[in-house]
């Protein structure tokens, strides 16, 4: 099925172009996804030069689901584009600044991540004096509306529309899954907060990993083991799926057991491991105190937002600038507001 290529306003600068070719271009262009760079995927991006960022977790999911899609003989650009922009609504601090943005926002709608990419796309972006944000396909708007998986919740938009979300909006939600825990096993044994021989307790890494236990050679094991449990996931949903063309791309029940168990196995080792944890508590005491801050003080928000107050609200206008920083410049901030 050709992907619904129609856009919200008139775009005479996309025309005669191939229209996810514009999209993927206006993605990687905007500001929102250069500022990836700098923002928390799970360990804090300050910590250390070679744990994943929010870009690089984006740049992973992006290739895992171009590679999903081609074999399913879906639309591989199309998967690639709702990739590159599923988390531009991030804040800073990973999982723990959008929990953080929720509690100080509980009294004004709340705060939920996928929502904010799309108010990113749909209007905070604006580098076109013909319309307001970056006037995205209709396809990549709702794959982006749609966007599910236990991480992923998204609020309220027109295009919830009750209809399942094309099945390439699907394959990102896989895609988005697998190289979340994939990665994360990756860097939770950089973090030493994962073993080799603790990891295997689990038979799905059992069947991946050829190398030793016990000494630091794993280390040039690790990444055939990750291609190895990559490709697995793969094929299984490429089986799985074989000959349905009325039902969306899922994973057979073997394997989502075994995601599942690898996913616990994470949340218990790594995401709520104490050092996790101590980090987690206090990039959220710095950005609430960020956040109410500027509440406080909206002075302190620069010219362009303070303008916007009248027409959004304060809450509003806080929150677009807030979940906008990088980790770096919340850091910063937070240093020079601290004598308010």
């Amino acid at each position: 099925m050709t992907p619904d290529a129609t856009r919200e306003h008139p775009d005479p600068l996309a025309a005669g172009q191939s229209p996810l070719v514009v999209d993927r271009q206006r993605i990687i262009h905007s500001a929102a996804f250069r500022r990836l760079q700098h923002k928390t995927q799970v360990f804090l991006a300050p910590q250390s030069d070679h744990f994943r960022t929010r870009l690089t977790h984006t740049l992973e999911v992006a290739h895992l689901a171009r590679v999903l899609a081609a074999a399913l003989q879906l639309n591989a650009d199309l998967a690639e584009v709702v990739a590159l922009a599923h988390d531009l609504g991030h804040p800073p601090f990973g999982h723990a600044g959008e929990r953080a943005l929720a509690t100080c926002l509980r009294d004004h709608g709340g705060f939920e991540h996928n929502r904010h990419s799309l108010r990113i796309v749909e209007w905070l972006e604006h580098p076109y004096p013909e319309f307001r944000g970056l006037n995205l396909t209709y396809a990549v708007r709702e794959c982006l509306a749609k966007h599910h998986t236990p991480y992923d919740r998204p609020g309220d938009h027109p295009l919830q529309d009750g209809r399942p979300p094309p099945p390439e909006g699907v394959v990102v939600d896989l895609a988005d899954r697998l190289a979340f825990a994939l990665h994360d096993v990756q860097d939770g044994l950089y973090a030493e907060l994962l073993t080799v021989e603790t990891l295997e307790s689990l038979p799905l890494w059992r069947a991946a990993y050829e190398g030793p236990t016990g000494t630091e050679a794993w280390r040039g094991h690790l990444r055939p083991a990750i291609d190895r449990l990559q490709q697995r996931f793969i094929e299984d949903i490429v089986q799985t799926n074989a000959g349905a063309t009325d039902s969306p791309p899922r994973l057979s029940p073997e394997l989502t057991a075994q995601l599942n168990e690898l996913e616990g196995f994470l949340r218990e080792h790594v995401y709520h491991s104490p050092w996790l944890q101590q980090a987690d508590a206090q990039a959220c005491h710095i950005l609430s105190a960020v956040f109410d801050a500027y509440v406080t003080h909206p002075n302190e928000l620069p010219p362009r937002f303070r303008l916007r107050i009248a027409e959004h609200g304060l809450h509003c206008v806080v929150t677009d600038f807030v979940a906008g920083m990088t980790d770096r410049f919340c850091l910063e901030e937070h240093a020079r507001l601290a004598d308010l």
